[in-house]
């Protein structure tokens, strides 16, 4: 695993947001186990603490669930990981609305811009 870490946000919610991606895109699966901290904190080369505030977090997102001696797993429920789909796509959208219209582009000028893309790609 590898992350480029940015100055600009907090370690732990680059990871949270890194472990999110590798959960709705499918290499991490429902039920799938989770490095511990101690190898997580080890294959990223950053302080324990910071990985284990992220599973904090994840947990508290009921994103992964810890079993009892057995270490932490990518939670099994379908909806939470459409959610976390959902407010990840939420994101992207809004940073790529702000981006067109600091280039001085309005609603259906967006809107004109994105269909003639999406032709363009389905005409390859």
């Amino acid at each position: 695993m590898t992350i480029e870490f940015d100055n600009n946000q907090p370690i732990y919610i680059q990871i949270m947001n890194y472990i999110k991606g590798e959960i709705i895109t499918g290499k991490l699966k429902p039920g799938d186990k989770i490095l511990s901290v101690r190898e997580l904190a080890a294959e990223l080369q950053i302080n324990p603490n910071t990985v284990q505030r992220t599973f904090q977090e994840l947990e508290r997102e009921e994103i992964v669930e810890t079993r009892r001696g057995m270490g932490r797993y990518v939670t099994g429920r379908e909806e939470t990981i459409m959610t976390i789909k959902k407010e990840m796509a939420q994101d992207v959208l809004d940073r790529f609305i702000r981006g067109m219209e600091e280039l001085g582009f309005q609603g259906e000028e967006i809107l004109t811009v994105v269909a003639e893309n999406i032709a363009q790609r389905n005409s390859k």
